[in-house]
């Protein structure tokens, strides 16, 4: 549910752009970062969400600068929802991230990728 409230209001600030190029990336990059949180939840592997989070910054940016911008939005929008509910704590914020910022810079995902998570991720 947040993540659509997310994308309408992405959808929102970016039909305000006259570029229509910004606002068709960053609708991809959202969905570029749907598509990395659902097979980080299908494959459920321990220490493997850094590598969604890089992954899913990484897809998001190779489209250009609207969907770079849509990774970051919605990057810091999960971090500061989940560092609030989740308890999980300031230290994994920060690792979660670093992995957001290496993907969004082009990085290789695979820096992250745990030993043994399947092929098909």
């Amino acid at each position: 549910m947040r993540l659509c409230v997310c994308l309408v209001l992405l959808s929102f600030v970016a039909c305000a752009s006259a570029d229509f190029r910004f606002v068709w990336d960053a609708l991809g990059g959202a969905r570029d970062m749907y598509r990395a949180y659902r097979d980080m939840r299908e494959a459920n592997y321990i220490g493997a969400d850094k590598y969604f989070h890089a992954r899913g910054n990484y897809d998001a940016a190779r489209r250009g600068p609207g969907g770079a911008w849509a990774a970051e939005v919605i990057s810091d929008l999960r971090e500061q929802w989940q560092s609030g509910v989740s308890g999980r704590g300031a230290e994994d914020s920060r690792a979660d991230q670093e992995a957001n910022r290496w993907g969004r810079n082009g990085g290789d995902p695979n820096r992250y990728r745990p030993p043994g998570l399947p092929s098909k991720y």
